[in-house]
């Protein structure tokens, strides 16, 4: 059990992009002249970086570590074959999974249009992998009008191409509901039946269904599924084994969790420990 996990997830946080004077900016730093800003960055297991906003998109991709960032209504898994795009304004905090090297991309309105104007996790492609490794070691002040430049407006062509992924979570805004969440999130290996969590909410099954589709945008198994999906990915990229997640994560067996695994992001869950995912990039492409 990730008790800390669970405490950052449920922590409260006003909305995404309102009453940002209630949490810190966080002043990209830079040369902000330039269209793209990098910046390198390195975590301990378990550092929690508090929330803040960005005055620019942030596009954050780890080399190295999972992180799972969260806004106010939503929760992002994001291991190291992904990355995750954050509209500018957006408050958010980040949780680290084992030592996570960070590699940020700050980028001005004019080189981020066309892009998301919320938040999603991308599939990082080989190609665009080398091309953040190669832009984060450029000076501050590079030429944009040389290869330098060349290589940032591939790099955002690139970004513009990526697969995006099902690995989020919609959040409850009612305190009652989001304690709820809370207590699931803290203990995913307890399969409790949902007329008990009713009854400590004073309500019907029925009711606290209703809610929950209202507030999520999807149903209360459907949010319990993702919610341990996104759990064993974080584990799975930590190297937690295969069967050790299952029963972790409360599954009748290890093929009963593989077999959900597969259904939702096409691929085992073996395989994407290995990386090996780009046919599921290819056809979400499609």
């Amino acid at each position: 059990m990730d008790t800390r996990a669970s405490s950052s997830i449920a922590s409260s946080l006003p909305r995404d992009r309102v009453k940002l004077a209630a949490i810190p900016e966080s002043p990209v730093q830079g040369d902000l002249s330039r269209a793209i800003v990098t910046r390198r960055t390195s975590y301990e297991p378990g550092h929690h970086v508090k929330p803040h906003w960005h005055a620019r998109a942030q596009f954050v991709f780890a080399v190295e570590g999972t992180m799972r960032v969260r806004t106010s209504r939503r929760v992002w898994i994001v291991p190291p074959s992904r990355a995750l795009w954050v509209p500018a304004h957006t408050a958010h905090e980040i949780h680290m999974y084992g030592t996570v090297k960070m590699h940020s991309l700050y980028v001005n309105d004019a080189s981020g249009a066309g892009m998301p104007s919320s938040c999603v996790v991308l599939s990082v492609t080989p190609l665009l992998r080398e091309l953040i490794v190669r832009a984060a070691a450029l000076p501050a002040a590079y030429h944009e009008d040389g290869d330098d430049g060349l290589l940032m407006r591939l790099l955002m062509a690139e970004i513009r191409r990526l697969a995006p992924c099902a690995l989020d979570l919609p959040l409850p805004e009612s305190p009652d509901l989001m304690q709820l969440c809370e207590r699931i999130l803290a203990d995913f290996s307890t399969r409790r039946p949902c007329g008990l969590d009713a009854d400590d909410m004073q309500t019907t099954t029925r009711t606290l269904y209703r809610r929950f589709l209202r507030e999520t945008g999807i149903t209360f198994a459907r949010w319990k599924q993702q919610a341990r999906l996104l759990e064993s990915i974080r584990r799975l990229a930590e190297g937690v084994p295969v069967t050790t997640v299952a029963i972790d994560l409360g599954y009748e067996s290890p093929s009963a969790f593989s077999t959900m695994f597969r259904r939702a992001l096409g691929i085992a869950p073996r395989a994407f420990t290995a990386g090996e995912d780009s046919a599921l990039t290819k056809r979400k492409r499609r």
